[in-house]
């Protein structure tokens, strides 16, 4: 694991270990920022910005900058009342794609702050398999089904689990192609 990806990840662990967590703002673009700014704060200059500049991955273009935060205000005011009303909210950040960097390890925190909120639930994340997750991701912008039950079958009451938060934590590291040294 890259020096910037351990110290992310030890972040990631203290954000939620400090209790810091608790006083971020669920499913908003700002309480996203939070969650990117302390993840990569010292690491990243861009850290809790959103991007000015265009990006891709897989030949996948997110949104354009140009239109990222008016963009950014629509999915704000997106519902969060159900499960499939929060999924469709995560799908629509991630086609967003705020951050230069990091947004899949910063927006699994942001969906799992609105599930703990709304239905008192969180992604088992250990079990959600990385090559299903990623198809379902991929394909969820046309259609979030997939996803939905992917993560659906992954859910679990136990919201306050120090050990599924961090087992949580390292496999959203993981399906960003870091692994935890043992």
């Amino acid at each position: 694991m890259k020096n910037i990806d351990k110290q992310s990840l030890q972040k990631a662990y203290d954000l939620f270990e400090s209790g810091k967590i608790d006083r971020i703002e669920v499913g908003s673009t700002r309480g996203l920022q939070e969650i990117h700014s302390y993840l990569f704060n010292d690491l990243y200059d861009h850290a809790g910005v959103i991007r000015e500049k265009n990006i891709s991955k897989g030949g996948f273009r997110f949104a354009n900058a140009l239109y990222l935060k008016e963009i950014l205000l629509k999915i704000e005011q997106m519902p969060e009342n159900d499960f499939k009303t929060i999924i469709a909210k995560y799908v629509e950040m991630n086609i967003a794609h705020p951050f230069m960097d990091g947004n899949g390890r910063s927006m699994r925190i942001w969906l799992d702050m609105m599930l703990k909120k709304k239905l008192r639930k969180v992604v088992n994340w250990q079990f959600v398999d990385k090559i299903l997750y990623l198809q379902a991701m991929e394909r969820s912008p046309i259609n979030d089904l997939e996803l939905r039950t992917l993560l659906s079958e992954n859910l679990t009451s136990k919201v306050n689990d120090r050990e599924i938060i961090f087992k949580g934590i390292e496999q959203s590291y993981y399906y960003e192609g870091y692994k935890k040294e043992d």
